[in-house]
């Protein structure tokens, strides 16, 4: 039927409704919505319901009544106390019984029914109007059912729950709030105690530098108190200086006067003293004299009578004190320039008989220098023909290869002295007990340490090292280690002394020399001065040399029978030990180092000696040497070395000493000598070969050989 349809739509229509059905979310809090929120909204119903109920209220009560009691069979699913009260409608006679009926069911209508009733009345008033107006257009549904009860029972606890639930949530939230006050309330207070922990601060250190100000003020006025008197003290000074200046002048017066007085004794006593010397001056010229009869007659008369004028004049100065004043210093000026004229006098006369008497001397010195200048002649042509005739020797019979008869003999005897003083000193060398033992060490350091302490830092340095030797070698007591100690102490100790202090001489050159070649005049200077003052360790110096350097003889060692091949090494100047026999470079550097310091030696003297008599080890002994080296045949690496070494150091000593003889030995050297050397020398031995041809070239070429680097000057004795 229609109206059943309708009733159906109305029902379908309700529950589709979006605010038909309450609806509960949990999360109402999180998002920050009131818990009622869905509760207060206004229920509306469709658009179609107000149609529906239109036509249900054109419908007859009637057939209304027809629909109620057949509404269960055709409508199976509408509830009992719907058709009961739609068959209970229709009796309803009167508009009032109706509206109480709409009152009575008004509660039990959803809040969405409600907003559907409303919509549909404002949109057709009239309806309404005829409603009200027309009992019989009320429909006849009776919606007070006991399931509609129920609902609205539910609908109303479920309200209040809701409510409950809001009021806990308002407390909770009101706790929150309350804890946030109090969480504001403490921060505040924290805040208001840091600010008053500021103020405190901000006062003390104000506080502080008011204190501060007030101490500075104070220090201020305590130092303007401390300047005042301080001026004051100053001011006290210096009234107590002018007092004591006032007291010094008044001595220093009285200290003139007393001067002026002794001034004028002295200057009476020297008066008296220049007139003595005066009158004993003019006895000086006296031409009765023996000591002027070398001087013309007319001369000596000149200066006595200029003598007797000057003893004139100082006599008047005499007389005028003679009345008890002291004498002027202009009286002194006259007495002291006669004095000057009178010493004049005597000096030119002893400078006349000085010249007369250096004319004399040169007279001799002209004789004597003839006599040595033929001596000198007769010398040159000695040389010149020992040189001729040692080349003709070697142009027919060829070079030596060994030195000569007279060298082997002056090498053997300096071996044999050297070894008979080793023996000497075997009880002090080998000592058994410890005593012997300890002054045998004192004394080695005594020797050797000065030796090590040789330099070219200064010659006053050189000096005191050499007097300390002199001492220790002249038996007198020299401190070495902070203790004292003197060859004296034993029977042996010069020996010792003078053995050990050679071989370090020795060791020097080998080891200092040969690394620093300017070393080898500082060291050679000593040795030549110990040498002179001590010849017995200049004859060890030589034997010590020559045994680890037999080139300096000039001697080549020949090898004997039987005789070990390290041995014999070691004879030629080879160190030998347990690892094998040392590099050849290491040999060369050692022999040159020798070498040169045995170079410097013979041409240096000690500057503070004596200087009488020829040198200990002169140049002689340097040219005796070149000479028989040139004699010799070359040995390789060897011979090209220890030449340019030796005419390095000694050449420029030579060639001033011997000059043209000496050009003639090395022109000789360079033509004849020197392809010898080329001869014996391999491809890997030429670079001494070459440092000696340049060095020749060079020295031929400008005729001239350098002073060699290192040589002591005068200055340096001087500082």
């Amino acid at each position: 039927m229609p109206s059943e349809k309708l009733r159906w739509e109305t029902l379908q229509a309700l529950k589709n409704s979006p605010k038909a059905n309450i609806t509960y979310d949990p999360y109402w809090s999180e998002r920050g919505e009131d818990i009622m929120a869905g509760c207060k909204e206004a229920l509306s119903l469709s658009s179609h319901s107000g149609v529906i109920l239109e036509r249900l209220n054109s419908s007859p009560l009637h057939k209304s009544c027809f629909l109620g009691s057949s509404s269960g069979d055709s409508s199976p699913g509408l509830p009992e106390e719907i058709s009961a009260s739609l068959s209970s409608a229709g009796s309803i006679p009167d508009i009032n019984s109706k509206h109480t009926t709409l009152y009575a069911a008004r509660p039990l209508r959803s809040e969405s029914e409600q907003a559907l009733s409303d919509e549909a009345k404002d949109e057709d008033p009239e309806a309404d109007v005829s409603e009200v107006s027309s009992p019989a257009s009320l429909p006849a549904i009776s919606l007070l059912s006991p399931k509609a009860m129920e609902t609205a029972g539910r609908i109303i606890k479920f309200e209040k729950e809701q409510r409950e639930k809001a009021k806990m949530a308002l407390k909770l939230r009101q706790e929150m709030q309350e804890k946030l006050v109090a969480a504001v309330a403490s921060s505040e207070s924290e805040q208001l105690k840091r600010f008053e922990e500021f103020m405190e601060l901000k006062q003390r250190q104000e506080f502080q530098s008011m204190r501060d100000m007030m101490d500075r003020e104070t220090k201020e006025s305590i130092g303007r108190q401390e300047k005042l008197k301080e001026e004051q003290r100053h001011r006290m000074k210096i009234l107590d200086l002018r007092l004591r200046e006032a007291e010094q002048q008044r001595l220093r017066e009285a200290e003139l006067e007393r001067q002026r007085q002794a001034e004028g004794r002295e200057r009476l006593r020297n008066l008296n003293t220049i007139q003595e010397e005066i009158l004993q001056l003019n006895l000086l010229l006296d031409p009765s004299t023996q000591t002027k009869a070398d001087l013309p007659a007319a001369s000596l008369s000149s200066l006595s009578t200029r003598g007797n004028q000057l003893c004139s004049q100082v006599s008047e100065v005499v007389r005028k004190t003679a009345e008890g004043e002291f004498p002027s210093v202009e009286d002194m000026t006259v007495a002291e320039r006669a004095l000057h004229e009178m010493r004049a006098l005597i000096r030119l006369m002893q400078e006349e008989v000085a010249k007369a008497q250096e004319k004399k001397k040169k007279e001799q010195e002209q004789e004597e220098e003839r006599r040595k200048q033929v001596e000198l002649q007769a010398q040159q042509e000695a040389q010149k023909k020992a040189a001729q005739s040692a080349k003709e020797k070697a142009q027919r019979k060829g070079l030596q290869n060994s030195a000569e008869d007279s060298t082997l003999k002056w090498y053997k005897e300096l071996q044999e002295s050297a070894a008979q003083c080793s023996q000497s000193f075997e009880q002090l060398n080998s000592p058994k007990d410890s005593q012997t033992k300890k002054l045998k060490l004192e004394l080695q350091k005594a020797a050797t340490i000065p030796v090590s302490q040789i330099s070219s830092n200064s010659g006053s340095q050189l000096r005191e090292i050499f007097d300390k030797i002199d001492k220790l070698l002249s038996g007198r007591a020299v401190v070495s280690g902070g203790k004292s100690i003197s060859t004296s102490q034993h029977p042996q100790g010069l020996d010792f002394v003078s053995y050990k202090l050679a071989e370090k001489f020795v060791k020097q050159g080998e080891e200092e020399v040969a690394s620093h070649h300017e070393a080898a005049f500082p060291i050679a200077v000593v040795a030549s001065g110990v040498w002179e003052l001590h010849p017995r360790v200049g004859e060890f110096i030589l034997a010590h040399l020559h045994k680890k350097c037999p080139y300096a003889v000039p001697h080549y060692p020949p090898m004997k029978e039987g005789t070990p091949v390290e041995e014999y090494q070691r004879i030629l100047g080879y160190r030998v030990d347990d690892s094998g026999v040392e590099g050849q470079d290491s040999f060369l550097k050692r022999m040159s180092g020798m070498i040169r310091l045995y170079a410097a030696v013979i041409q240096l003297r000690w500057p503070y000696g004596s200087k009488q008599g020829c040198a200990p080890h002169g140049l002689n002994h340097g040219w005796r040497w070149l000479a028989q080296m040139l004699n010799m045949e070359p040995l390789a690496d060897i011979t090209a070395t220890l030449l340019f070494d030796f005419l390095e150091v000694c050449g420029n000593a030579l060639m001033k000493q011997y000059q043209g003889q000496f050009w003639k030995l090395i022109l000789l050297l360079k033509d004849e000598y020197f392809q010898r050397i080329e001869a014996v020398t391999s491809a890997g031995q030429m670079g001494s070969v070459i440092r000696l041809k340049q060095f020749l070239e060079t020295s031929l070429q400008s005729r001239q050989i350098s002073p060699p680097k290192g040589q002591l000057s005068s200055m340096f004795w001087r500082s």
